[in-house]
């Protein structure tokens, strides 16, 4: 009964457990420092926050846009607008003219 192992079984027996320590210490250290983990969570947050400013500006934007459409149906167009537009595409606005929004 020899109870003492040779180096070459000692480390047969450690590498399994050497590995799968690695393999843990990397997922852990991806989770906090890596480009999807922990210490990149406040810059998402300042993104979002800048994203949805951006989205509030282009839903204003959009409504806007959908007014002006509105005005613009043809069942019944709003004649300062046609007015103004037709105006503005033959040239017959002046530099030093001020057009007044209906609205």
């Amino acid at each position: 009964m020899n109870s003492r192992r040779s180096p070459l079984q000692m480390v047969r027996t450690a590498a399994g457990p050497a590995v799968a320590l690695f393999v843990i210490v990397y997922f852990a250290g991806s989770a906090i420092v890596g480009p999807n983990g922990l210490t990149s969570l406040a810059g998402y947050r300042k993104a979002r926050a800048e994203r949805l400013h951006m989205l509030a500006d282009l839903k204003g934007a959009r409504a806007v846009l959908e007014h002006r459409a509105s005005l613009l149906d043809p069942r019944h167009v709003d004649p300062d607008l046609a007015d103004q537009i037709t105006r503005a595409q033959t040239g017959q606005i002046r530099p030093d003219e001020v057009i007044l929004p209906a609205n």
